[in-house]
């Protein structure tokens, strides 16, 4: 038996002649639950969620637990409470949908907090369920938007996907952003439908996513035929046309790869255990230039057989540059015309009175030695890197430091500085360090395209997640990456200290990698860039906001004609 309901937000009434079975049933006793009850519902719905993103992609799992948030919402408020207290109780649906979803996508943050656990442990709730309960204030209001736009029928899924899309892009963009686990990744990870994002972005696969996702709860609740199943084929015909699109755009060949360029990413897998310490500088130096000038063939022996070779974010536990003994050793072991890139913490002189500032960097060292470009992190993790400005007074009086123990933390690269790193014998170089990958849109802020800036020619992204172990996130992190590509029309590099390492082509296709936990080096050609741009790169989210507000604007028709 399905349900209606009035705009008002009252209790669900059955619907006669509507259809019966154990889904409607299961819809039913959704809608009527209340209390703590519902709160427990919401949060066990929104960890199925989790399961569609990486490492696990299932799909299926975001179907269940957004139609288990539309039958949520449709019985939300008693017609006592009126609308108000029908926003109300989906604000809080909504933040326990949120908090069951990051918690179970993000319970690996706690691996961070023991790899130094004297010192962090304590704080480990704060990272598994503080940041999970914050962050779900977004998915709160975007719940609460969803039913300020209800209506009886399939323009509530319109709805729905309108509030958590508009949420999502909140949280990708307020207070620094965080867009981990975007729930457009429960299609950005399929090398077919990932495709739409050359033309989307995340964001427009994350409505998608919604609509397509949400769309079967009108199977239980729909008061016709009509309204029964139209929802669920337009959402099939809708994934179709997605995996269709990426099935004609993807060409039947690999793609041509840049000439004379001849990578090697090296994989050391270190632990941040004492032994990644200043005092041991020398042996790190020597095991990093050991592998990287390890034979990966017969035919290729070693550093002199490769062009560039790369280490990825952190590399020395120390400041290279102002350490003349190290660059002579990797000096010597470059033989002239080869190039090391590669992370590093550098420091910046101070002016007088002043403490010096640190930089999370990307050096460029080749034979000499000589220092080439540099890049500096513009997108730093807070409290990761840095201990927000308000607060680093305030916390630090209470022993309270940054996971990366640099005095003052690091400090951030100019935004308005510069992102195209010049290496010789590559084109153009667009330089990400750890999670500015995940950041859609800001891949290449201040590029004009009209010939004032150079055209670049692949995204290089270094990083280090020996932090989360052998869990979910080096995977989450790889797949948000790897979207960055098909965005931009760009291939991705990717140098991982612990995995997953990867030369990624601009349609997303891996080319070559290294699993987590590997020691290991890899080579591999570098794949050309798409001729053009993408439309994204073009427009970035203007497509995602005409959807949004098209989407938007149906909904509120909707529910003005039933009103």
């Amino acid at each position: 038996m399905s349900y209606a309901f009035d705009g008002a937000g009252s209790r669900p009434a059955p619907v006669p002649g509507s259809a019966t079975g154990p889904l409607p049933h299961l819809a039913q006793w959704i809608m009527l639950t209340s209390g703590w009850r519902r709160l427990l519902v919401s949060i066990a719905a929104g960890a199925v969620g989790a399961l569609a993103m990486p490492p696990f992609g299932a799909l299926p799992a975001l179907v269940v637990s957004l139609s288990i948030a539309v039958w949520l919402i449709d019985g939300a408020a008693t017609g006592r409470r009126g609308n108000r207290g029908a926003v109300l109780a989906c604000a809080v649906i909504g933040w326990a949908w949120g908090f069951g979803y990051l918690t179970a996508g993000l319970w690996w943050l706690g691996s961070a907090f023991l790899v130094e656990a004297d010192e962090f442990l304590w704080a480990l709730p704060l990272g598994v369920i503080g940041l999970p309960a914050v962050l779900a204030l977004f998915y709160a209001a975007g719940f609460a938007l969803a039913r300020v736009l209800w209506s009886q029928g399939p323009a509530r899924i319109a709805a729905l996907a309108v509030g958590i899309s508009a949420s999502e892009w909140l949280r990708g963009h307020l207070f620094t952003g965080f867009p981990w686990n975007t729930l457009g990744m429960a299609l950005g990870q399929n090398l077919w439908l990932m495709q739409s994002a050359s033309v989307i972005g995340l964001y427009g696969l994350t409505l998608l996513a919604v609509l397509i996702a949400a769309a079967p709860a009108t199977l239980a609740t729909g008061t016709t035929a009509r309204g029964r199943y139209a929802p669920a084929l337009a959402a099939s015909a809708g994934l179709a046309a997605m995996a269709l699109f990426g099935i004609v755009r993807l060409p039947p060949t690999a793609t041509a790869t840049v000439e004379g360029v001849r990578l090697r990413l090296v994989q050391p897998n270190l632990n941040q255990d004492a032994k990644f310490r200043p005092e041991n500088r020398a042996d790190i130096i020597d095991w990093y230039i050991g592998l990287s000038d390890r034979a990966a063939a017969p035919d290729r022996t070693g550093i002199a057989d490769v062009t560039h070779v790369i280490w990825p974010e952190s590399a020395f536990p120390f400041l290279i540059q102002r350490d003349p003994d190290s660059l002579a050793r990797i000096a010597a072991a470059f033989p002239p015309g080869r190039q090391l890139i590669t992370g590093a913490a550098r420091a910046e002189e101070p002016l007088p009175n002043e403490r010096p500032r640190f930089f999370n960097s990307i050096l460029t060292i080749s034979s000499g030695p000589k220092l080439g470009d540099i890049y500096d992190k513009v997108h730093l993790v807070p409290f990761g890197e840095y201990l927000p400005g308000p607060l680093d007074a305030a916390l630090r009086a209470v022993g309270l430091r940054q996971f990366v123990s640099i005095p003052g933390g690091f400090t951030p690269g100019a935004r308005s500085g510069q992102r195209l790193l010049d290496i010789a014998g590559l084109p153009p170089v667009v330089a990400t360090i750890c999670y500015e990958a995940i950041f859609p849109g800001e891949i290449l802020p201040g590029y004009a395209p009209d010939g004032s800036s150079p055209v670049p020619g692949l995204i290089l992204n270094v990083t280090n997640d020996a932090w989360f172990g052998d869990t979910p996130g080096p995977r989450q992190h790889f797949a948000q990456a790897r979207l960055r590509a098909v965005e931009e029309g760009l291939p991705m590099v990717r140098d991982a200290n612990t995995g997953i390492s990867a030369v990624v082509d601009p349609y997303g296709r891996i080319t070559a990698s290294l699993p987590v936990g590997v020691e290991g080096i890899l080579d591999a050609d570098l794949p050309v860039r798409l001729p053009g741009r993408t439309v994204y790169a073009v427009l970035r989210d203007l497509p995602f906001a005409g959807m949004l507000a098209g989407l938007g604007l149906i909904a509120l028709l909707v529910r003005r004609r039933i009103a």
